[in-house]
């Protein structure tokens, strides 16, 4: 059908902005947070650019077939210069943003030599608004290009529209998330176009994401730019307690629990001042009770299986304990730096003294796995990452069984101004950020997690505490709690087979096997009855999510 230009583009997604309003102005004073601008050393200056003007747009490909829309910055400070266009799919609405540097030594920053044409949508017969060309800088020698250009002509662009990095001051990156392509995400072959962010990722890691995208005929082909690096690791640009106080007050998720849930989160010293005990092997027979700050347990080591906690013994207590206590539940934060410090991550951490069991969903039949899933103590986490050239959040990563996923802020609920809302699944706890039924599995069968809005909620920012802030150091005093790293939970096994037996037996011929299929495919943590470990050995505790 050809080229063509969409008549309806003013109701697409994309042409409506997210706009989250920041809480910089009632933030107290700082060193250099919010300041706007970010140096990474080496006489390279940083700063984020939220303002964008669309070059080129098609309107079909990519997530939802909804196609994928292309930007370069606007409104550029003096001095600054563009590094990269940015690119988003067009089934969210328009929530970006990418870096401009400025060069203070005339070392830091050249411009390309010349570009090289990646791609260009002139023979696809898709719904595209022009024609798009996507281009490849090409830096100096001693240099690496940050991000690529897209025009609307067939014609290179200026030399001077774009800069390259100068090598010492980058790292290597990776493709992120799948913005554009015709085929599937998965699809090895075909044009497709990635965010990019740094390969190494962590607390500790100094790679700067500077918000472009990579372009490649193949998802297996090595990828020719580069991210940046805050190469004196220079945490000035992290926000101060009390600027992460106003910061989690301001942002701080609602947490909703399912109307039938029954097993509510406390805080770790309601647990332990209600009868939860420490047990150690080869000496089950006498537990001992638990100081409500932690301080009985044993600190450090590691996961060595020589202690575990467990719920009191008297069985009335065993289950009043389990049910949590929602009066008492704090969050507990720790605050780390991202992305070379370009951004912070605010974890809270969530106790639930019990973890109740599964269910399952075969077809249009609904069946309880009897103990599968349950087990005693149960960490869950809801990262909110803040920019730290402005304080906005850009994103919430939700804790969901031994996963969980990113959500850009733009596609999220939100209540009370900028609080997020965060829907935890009946028993499980694994967080989604909409209401309804997520199906862990294949098809229409598989383990079902179920999530809606009741009375039943908590505010996190009406308790919080932060514990652990080691970029602060000593100004946050962790609890003794955080630094027992054994099982929070005993291990507890059972007949697996037999739990699957008796729901196969209530199952039509037909569906039998492919229940039986769904449940070899399913994670292993899913059908044993074991307590987990605290934060500090989540990967998470020092990496990035995923």
């Amino acid at each position: 059908m050809g080229n063509s230009t969409s008549a309806t583009k003013e109701a697409l997604p994309i042409d409506t902005s997210f706009k989250l309003p920041s809480p910089l102005p009632s933030l107290p004073q700082g060193e250099g947070f919010g300041n706007g601008v970010i140096n990474l050393g080496g006489g390279l200056q940083v700063c984020q650019i939220v303002s964008l003007s669309k070059i080129w747009a098609t309107n079909e490909g990519g997530p939802g077939n909804l196609g994928a829309t292309f930007f370069e910055p606007s409104q550029v400070p003096q001095g600054f210069s563009m590094l990269g266009c940015y690119s988003q799919p067009n089934n969210r609405m328009l929530h970006g943003w990418v870096l401009a540097g400025k060069d203070e030594t005339g070392e830091a920053l050249k411009k390309p030599i010349d570009y090289t044409l990646v791609w260009s949508s002139g023979s696809l017969q898709i719904k595209q608004e022009g024609v798009g060309y996507i281009w490849l800088p090409t830096p100096p020698d001693g240099y690496k290009a940050l991000g690529c250009v897209v025009t609307t002509s067939p014609e290179k662009p200026s030399w001077k529209k774009v800069r390259c990095a100068r090598s010492d001051l980058t790292d290597e990156c990776q493709a992120d998330k799948w913005i554009w392509g015709q085929g599937k995400e998965s699809d090895p072959n075909g044009f497709n176009v990635f965010s990019l962010r740094p390969s190494s990722r962590g607390a500790q890691a100094m790679g700067v994401s500077v918000g472009t995208f990579v372009a490649q005929e193949t998802t297996s082909a090595s990828i020719s730019l580069a991210c940046l690096k805050n190469i004196e690791s220079d945490l000035s640009c992290m926000p101060t307690l009390d600027q992460v106080q106003t910061i989690f007050q301001a942002y701080s998720p609602r947490i909703y629990f399912h109307p039938d849930e029954e097993y509510l989160p406390s805080s770790a010293s309601w647990y332990f001042s209600n009868g939860a005990l420490l047990y150690k092997k080869d000496e089950e027979s006498a537990p001992a009770p638990i100081e409500p700050t932690g301080s009985s347990l044993p600190q450090g080591g590691s996961n060595d299986g020589l202690y575990w906690l467990d719920l009191p013994m008297e069985e009335a207590e065993r289950k009043r304990v389990k049910r949590g206590d929602l009066q008492s539940c704090q969050v507990y934060l720790q605050i780390k730096p991202m992305l070379g410090a370009t951004f912070t991550d605010i974890v809270a951490w969530l106790f639930y003294p019990f973890n109740g069991p599964s269910r399952a969903k075969v077809d249009l039949i609904n069946v309880p796995l009897g103990k599968t899933g349950q087990h005693v103590g149960d960490w869950e986490h809801a990262t909110l990452r803040i920019s730290n050239f402005n304080g906005q959040l850009r994103a919430i990563y939700l804790s969901a069984h031994s996963g969980g996923a990113w959500y850009d802020a733009s596609e999220l609920e939100f209540q009370s101004g900028n609080r997020a809302v965060a829907y935890s699944s009946l028993n499980g706890h694994a967080m989604y950020a909409k209401p309804g039924l997520v199906l862990q599995g294949s098809g229409n069968i598989g383990i079902r997690n179920d999530t809606a809005k009741s009375e039943k909620f908590i505010d996190t920012g009406a308790r919080f505490s932060v514990v652990a802030a080691e970029y602060m150091g000593s100004s946050i005093i962790e609890p003794p709690w955080l630094n027992y790293l054994r099982k929070w939970g005993p291990n507890i096994t059972y007949d697996i087979a037999e739990e699957v037996a008796t729901v196969e037996n209530l199952l039509p011929g037909k569906l039998k096997s492919a229940f039986d299929k769904v449940v070899k495919s399913l994670p292993r943590e899913i059908f044993g009855e074991e307590g987990p470990t605290g934060p500090k050995l989540k990967r998470n505790w020092i990496g990035d999510e995923v």
